[in-house]
């Protein structure tokens, strides 16, 4: 499909937010070099070509955010904040075009691309508004001639590498901090959606973000990543994607000694007792398993359903899965699109077919939708075993696997049977037991009847191998600022 056929398609009111280049320096590098295709999952079809980056491009970013540094760390966090709250507002006055570009490379339904972006366009609002209380503090002198000061400056230029899954809010949940703290970023998208990074960036450059304060590549990652953590100028890394890449990079961050912040995976437990409102918990499910196709860091990847509600939570959520109407999301309402490519397709089929030749049952299901594009459909499984891959390992996919269990120890127990610790979900009307399940859940975050725990207003991260640092919050911002203390001393 070439540039101007993917445009009639996307019916884009700003054809101008479709770009193929990379955006350093506040320049356009065009795809006049290697380049990468970027296509539809939904469809198989080639959407566009972005140009492929390397080390070189990397270097030239990292020198663009250098120079833009002085300037952008000395304006006035006033200053920084009306620039993010004009790239906000252009982010909603855009929503339609940003959210049509995010489905048709990421395959998402519409309504949940729209719904991203305004998720994703509030993390310019709050940081830009936290621009102005990055505040410092006196502490009593610890002589009488001293006075002790302590201040907060930008960490510096920082790189960001962001995932497919979330092709905009997982950059501006990054960059918005970052700028907002004085910040400069070179930040590199996932090469599977590189359109809603490089449409950001249109964007950005109209709501006054100058030359060099915003650079984006797409391409080679080894060869990008390499440059970025080789070079001392960069003093931060903020990444999002796989515990495995985080690892090397953590390790590779260690030789200039730069700041990380690290969203790893997650192999979130959803836990439903046998007292919980049975309705609110289906729900819950739902939300928390098959949204985004069940591609989210957060997804509920194991449900711990207690033995006395067990069999009429399968049997109404089985119900619900079946109704779930799966499709492109440009081509009519869905509620469930694509997996983002055939890898992952094979991956959820995989773990599929491991759990029911070791004994689980398919309720709903469990089986690949059609010739064209990557879906899969919603499936539920029932008794599932600790032995079975989907249960060791994050499947990233639209299955839910339910677990049966007795006690509340024993639900725990399951629940923390993991190295990753991101997310956890549980359902209960017990007050008691609210407070015990989710003081002793190892995890960074915990919903408690309710799934819908992503905000900007609150930290987002985890514990154990889902990574280190917080996104979102005002603790968010901390992650782009260091600490530096003053001693004054007075004259005798």
């Amino acid at each position: 499909m070439s540039a101007g056929t993917a445009l009639s398609h996307l019916a884009l009111a700003r054809p101008d937010l479709l770009r193929q280049a990379s955006y350093v320096d506040g320049r356009w590098l065009a795809a006049d070099a290697e380049t990468v295709a970027v296509t539809n999952p939904a469809t198989g079809q080639i959407l566009a070509h972005v140009r492929r980056a390397g080390g070189t491009e990397a270097r030239a970013a990292t020198d663009a955010a250098h120079a833009a540094l002085p300037g952008w760390r000395k304006r006035a966090a006033k200053d920084r904040a009306a620039i993010l709250r004009r790239w906000f507002d252009l982010m909603v006055a855009h929503t339609e075009d940003l959210a049509r570009l995010l489905t048709a490379e990421q395959g998402k339904p519409l309504a949940e691309a729209k719904g991203e972006i305004a998720y994703a366009a509030s993390f310019l609002e709050w940081f830009g508004e936290e621009a102005k209380r990055v505040y410092g503090e006196t502490i009593p002198g610890h002589r009488a001639d001293a006075r002790i000061l302590v201040t907060r400056q930008p960490v510096g230029v920082v790189a960001a590498i962001t995932p497919w899954n979330f092709p905009a809010a997982m950059i501006t949940r990054k960059v918005g901090a970052a700028l907002a703290a004085g910040c400069t970023v070179v930040l590199k998208p996932s090469e599977l959606t590189p359109l809603s990074a490089l449409a950001l960036a249109v964007l950005a450059e109209e709501a006054g973000v100058p030359a060099g304060v915003l650079n984006i590549l797409c391409g080679d990652a080894p060869a990008i990543g390499d440059a970025w953590m080789a070079d001392a100028r960069v003093r931060k890394l903020t990444f999002t994607g796989s515990t495995a890449v985080g690892k090397r990079l953590t390790a590779a961050a260690a030789g200039t000694m730069k700041r990380v912040s690290m969203e790893l995976g997650g192999n979130a437990p959803f836990i439903v007792f046998d007292d919980a409102d049975l309705d609110a918990a289906v729900d819950g499910a739902i939300l928390a398993k098959f949204r985004n196709t069940g591609q989210t860091c957060v997804c509920a990847n194991r449900l711990l359903v207690q033995d006395g509600i067990h069999d009429a939570f399968a049997q109404r959520l089985a119900a619900r899965v079946a109704g779930l109407v799966v499709g492109d999301g440009l081509a009519g309402p869905t509620d469930q699109g694509p997996l983002i490519n055939a890898e992952a397709l094979a991956k959820v089929a995989g773990h599929v077919d491991d759990a029911v030749s070791h004994g689980a049952t398919v309720l709903t299901g469990g089986h690949r939708l059609g010739d064209t594009g990557t879906f899969y459909s919603p499936t539920v499984l029932t008794g599932l075993t600790r032995t079975m891959r989907i249960t060791r390992e994050e499947t990233f996919g639209p299955v839910a696997a339910l677990h049966r269990f007795t006690t509340e120890a024993e639900a725990v127990a399951l629940a923390n049977d993991t190295a990753a610790g991101l997310a956890a979900y549980a359902y209960t009307r017990d007050l008691n037991r609210f407070v015990r399940v989710s003081e002793a859940l190892d995890f960074g975050m915990v919903g408690i009847n309710t799934a819908a725990i992503s905000t900007e207003v609150a930290p987002f991260g985890g514990m154990k191998e889902s990574g280190l640092g917080r996104e979102g919050s005002r603790h968010g911002v901390e992650e782009y600022l260091d600490l530096k203390y003053l001693c004054l001393g007075t004259a005798p």
